[in-house]
């Protein structure tokens, strides 16, 4: 059977709302419209990047042999992947660099009742329809709303992979009904925090600052906080991650690590905000990294598991 996009919207996660295309496609946007806005209005970088599918997911349970959909990539920069999970275990990867900018996916499924997640690329801007499966689905139901905020690393660059991104592995832990809000390129910027309607979330996760510690005050980072209370309040549950290490420019380390510092020493001030030092996270070593800035999947893989440790440590 094949799936109206009103039943496609209840499977598809990571996304705040929808957008119909003339020809019936289907667009995931993970931020409002008043946000886009100020993207496109802001920066090129970013305004490519906020309307990337940021590895959004098809998520459900079936016995089907066999799902596939129609695809249309209206956008892309670095090639990542769609992928598909069995049982939270990779089974199938498709690589944007082997995609036509229109086509058609097709995943053939196990014998059997499955948990299926299908991960859609990070760096390119993947429309869908026709979504289709020979056989009836569940959806999960995720009982957490987790608003995550940060930049090209949350959004997933890095590793290449859109299942490997750290905040998809971590999900694939926490279970959680995330909205992904990273971007590549971004920093501590009030002005893209505005409230959703209909959307609150129950925890938000901050991790953001490697592309500012440069900056003169901590001005930004403050007011980027007192924002971020002004719109949700001292009662939601905030952790702030500071920023992991970085070795592009080792000379600039002294002035990176003392900016880490205060970022970490601001975010403490609220009641409801915990903080995870992320120079605690990932190895200080190039092995895990892309480009000595964006985690690897080695590096992705172990920024997650050690962030899930200290989640569940601090009661997060």
């Amino acid at each position: 059977m094949i799936l109206s996009n009103e039943e496609l919207k209840k499977i598809y996660f990571g996304a705040y709302e929808f957008e119909e295309t003339p020809d019936g496609y289907l667009k995931a946007n993970q931020y409002s419209g008043p946000q886009m806005d100020y993207f496109h209005n802001a920066l090129e970088m970013w305004s490519e990047r906020c309307d990337a599918s940021t590895a959004k997911t098809l998520e459900f349970t079936t016995d089907a042999s066999e799902v596939s959909f129609d695809y249309k990539m209206i956008w892309k920069c670095s090639e990542d992947s769609v992928e598909l999970y069995v049982d939270g275990l990779a089974h199938e990867i498709v690589y944007v660099k082997d995609m036509k900018e229109e086509g058609s996916i097709r995943f053939s499924l196990p014998e059997g009742t499955h948990s299926i997640m299908i991960y859609l690329a990070i760096d390119a801007t993947l429309l869908i329809k026709n979504f289709s499966i020979d056989s009836s689905y569940q959806i999960p139901v995720k009982n957490t709303k987790v608003l995550w905020l940060g930049d090209s690393i949350t959004q997933g660059y890095g590793s290449l992979r859109s299942s490997e991104s750290y905040v998809s592995i971590a999900n694939r832990y926490l279970d959680w009904d995330i909205l992904n809000q990273g971007i590549g390129g971004y920093v501590y910027d009030k002005k893209s925090l505005m409230p959703m309607p209909g959307y609150t979330p129950d925890k938000i996760v901050v991790a953001l600052g490697t592309n500012q510690y440069g900056a003169e005050t901590m001005a930004d980072v403050e007011e980027y906080y007192e924002t971020l209370i002004g719109i949700y309040g001292t009662e939601i549950p905030v952790l702030c991650i500071s920023p992991i290490w970085r070795g592009d420019n080792p000379e600039e380390l002294p002035v990176f690590f003392r900016f880490c510092e205060n970022v970490k020493k601001i975010a403490g001030r609220y009641p409801n905000i915990k903080v995870i030092d992320g120079l605690t996270l990932v190895p200080h070593m190039e092995l895990y990294y892309l480009d000595n800035l964006h985690p690897n999947s080695l590096g992705t893989e172990t920024y997650a598991a050690n962030l899930v440790k200290e989640m569940k440590r601090i009661g997060f």
